[in-house]
């Protein structure tokens, strides 16, 4: 018999986990490399920031267990017009992710699978779109299983990395001071240090998103949510720390595999493959979590009014069969599009458009929490109003870390959603 609540608490902290790590951390030595001591700084100011972020959603699924997920949060606090605004920014960031988790996932396929060399990569990406679309038609069941399945494979490599660490601290303590990075302390590289970390850190609110499917909500979703955001925190840490102080800065700052030149520069040649094939899944499973996320964010949508009314309807399993495929073909059109350029640059316009597109959500999700303060009167919790302040300062803080363009491109995505709103406003169902 099927049941609307299938996930619990291992499910959606997986979702957590394998949704933040995707392809982001296994480059993400090499991009932090040129800040040197910074890096290590900025991910303090990170770690922070996104932890607040996640009180700040643990917090309102806490509240408001039935709300649906954060689109009702923010329309219920702060008005409908920054919910739609959010909402949309946020769900096109999800097919963006889509498109690009595939586009890198193939370029380390290829690695594990040479044969798969004289296939278009465009193909390949469009194939492992479409194959996590028919697991997400299964049901939640089934994708939020695969999901958990491939979090703990995604976490193998990482542990090996802190493994490792721990043993040439004890064998060989001098290599952690040997090539120190020579990078200076200063303001302007710690803010851009803490800007690069945060696009590996979002997804904190992957546990909100399907909060329809998600069993015993109020007391589920925080703690997924936390015990999922802080487990990720403490092992990129641990990973950043010791390959930075482990590879010369220079080499990582040039290394486009920088996990691989730690295990060959200690463990010997040849460790590229196994590697690879840990970041194709760790790549497969964050495209699986978030295609059932932009199902469910989709649904979502629809029953609030924000899309048409037909993106509800789901298959005897539970799954939105509409949802799922309108936004894998728009995922499939931002893949054909960046293969017009080199791997590198589409995954990096990519990652930069869903980087912009996410920071809406969480300054109205924490704003969300200072209204909510507000209109408690004199009994409101004061950590209502604290929670709810530091964690839109933090948001703010990293729009104007990531400079202009990522918050032009904000822009442009929320003007791009105005029509739909205005034309939705008119249907008679609302």
């Amino acid at each position: 018999m099927h049941s609307d609540k299938e996930l619990g608490f291992w499910m959606s902290t997986a979702l957590v986990v394998g949704n933040v790590i995707g392809m982001g951390m296994f480059m993400l030595p090499a991009s932090l490399a040129p800040y040197g001591y910074n890096a290590l700084i900025g991910w303090a100011i990170t770690i922070a920031g996104v932890a607040l972020m996640a009180r700040v959603f643990a917090r309102l699924a806490r509240d408001f267990p039935n709300a649906d997920g954060p689109y009702a949060y923010i329309r219920d606090h702060v008005g409908e017009w920054p919910a739609f605004i959010a909402i949309w920014c946020y769900w096109v960031s999800l097919w963006i992710t889509n498109a690009a988790l595939a586009v890198g996932v193939i370029g380390y396929l290829v690695k594990v699978l040479p044969g798969l060399g004289s296939v278009p990569p465009a193909l390949l990406a469009l194939a492992l779109i479409w194959s996590f679309v028919g697991v997400c038609l299964l049901g939640a069941r089934t994708g939020g299983g695969v999901q958990v399945v491939t979090t703990v494979l995604k976490l193998l490599p990482m542990l090996v990395i802190v493994m490792l660490g721990v043993w040439v601290l004890f064998a060989d303590p001098a290599a952690y001071t040997r090539n120190p990075p020579t990078t200076q302390l200063s303001l302007r590289d710690l803010v851009a240090a803490s800007t690069v970390a945060l696009y590996a850190m979002l997804g904190v609110e992957s546990a909100t998103v399907p909060a329809a499917k998600v069993r015993d909500p109020a007391r589920t979703i925080p703690r997924a949510t936390m015990a999922g955001t802080l487990l990720v925190a403490a092992l990129y840490v641990l990973v950043s720390t010791v390959v930075m102080m482990l590879v010369p800065q220079q080499q990582l700052a040039q290394s486009s595999a920088p996990l691989v030149d730690l295990l060959d520069r200690y463990l010997g040649q040849a460790n590229g493959q196994w590697l690879a094939f840990f970041v194709v899944v760790s790549g497969a499973g964050a495209l699986n979590g978030w295609t059932m996320l932009v199902g469910e964010l989709t649904r979502s949508m629809s029953v609030h009014g924000v899309l048409p009314a037909r993106f509800q309807a789901v298959n005897r399993r539970g799954a939105p069969t509409l949802a799922l495929v309108v936004t894998a073909i728009l995922a499939s059109a931002m893949v054909l599009m960046n293969y017009s350029k080199s791997l590198v640059q589409g995954f990096t316009f990519m990652t930069l458009v869903v980087t912009a597109a996410t920071l809406p959500l969480y300054l109205l999700c924490a704003l969300s929490l200072v209204n909510l303060w507000r209109g408690g009167g004199s009994e409101a919790p004061r950590d209502l109003l604290i929670l709810g302040v530091l964690g839109a300062a933090y948001s703010i803080f990293a729009f104007i870390g990531m400079g202009r363009e990522p918050f032009l491109w904000s822009l442009v995505l929320a003007a791009a959603g105005v029509p739909l709103y205005l034309w939705m406003r008119r249907q008679p169902s609302r």
